[in-house]
């Protein structure tokens, strides 16, 4: 079954990163993916998100007409992107930065405080693998296994040192309680 995520936010929260780790975990448990990043010109600051299509079979296409998942850092994204989720579709949204706002009654919103978790943590930076962690608990989709192993893979060495914060991020957004907003 073909699933599409699309992760958002603006420059500088480490969006394109989440998509490559989350894309790289479904190779990993031998899913077809495509991941497709977008991003303005101005880079940090500027609005960034990516898109990544999970299949048992050979990927349909990218840049859908509707989406399953959405993960909003930031409220320009949750803005822009909440009517591209499917009836049915999960909205993820980053309350610390995101109104708890539901303008739709025929998907699933799950807000968490992403972050001021990452804050907690002592690093902001990890918001965005945070999120993943939230994703990977509310999708069902993909095994905390195969995301270790991705952030093994796609950090670069010279942040490998951060590999051990990413899996405590990773752990927090994972057991982070999902109640329905």
């Amino acid at each position: 079954m073909e699933k599409n995520f699309i992760i958002a936010g603006f420059g500088g929260q480490g969006v394109l990163l989440a998509g490559e780790v989350l894309a790289t975990a479904f190779m990993l448990a031998g899913k077809k993916v495509t991941w497709y990043p977008s991003y303005g010109a101005e880079m940090r600051g500027g609005t960034v998100n990516c898109e990544v299509v999970a299949s048992d079979e050979e990927v349909s296409a990218v840049n859908k007409i509707d989406t399953d998942y959405v993960i909003a850092l930031n409220q320009a994204s949750f803005d822009r992107f909440l009517k591209k989720i499917k009836t049915g579709g999960h909205m993820i949204a980053n309350s610390t930065l995101v109104k708890e706002i539901k303008n739709r009654a025929d998907i699933n919103y799950l807000f968490a405080p992403i972050t001021k978790l990452a804050e907690e943590l002592g690093n902001v930076k990890m918001a965005n693998i945070l999120a993943v962690g939230v994703l990977a608990k509310a999708s069902k989709m993909v095994s905390m296994e195969h995301l270790m192993q991705a952030l093994d893979t796609v950090l670069p060495p010279h942040r490998k040192n951060l590999l051990p914060l990413n899996i405590k991020a990773l752990k927090i957004g994972y057991e982070y309680d999902l109640l329905p907003a």
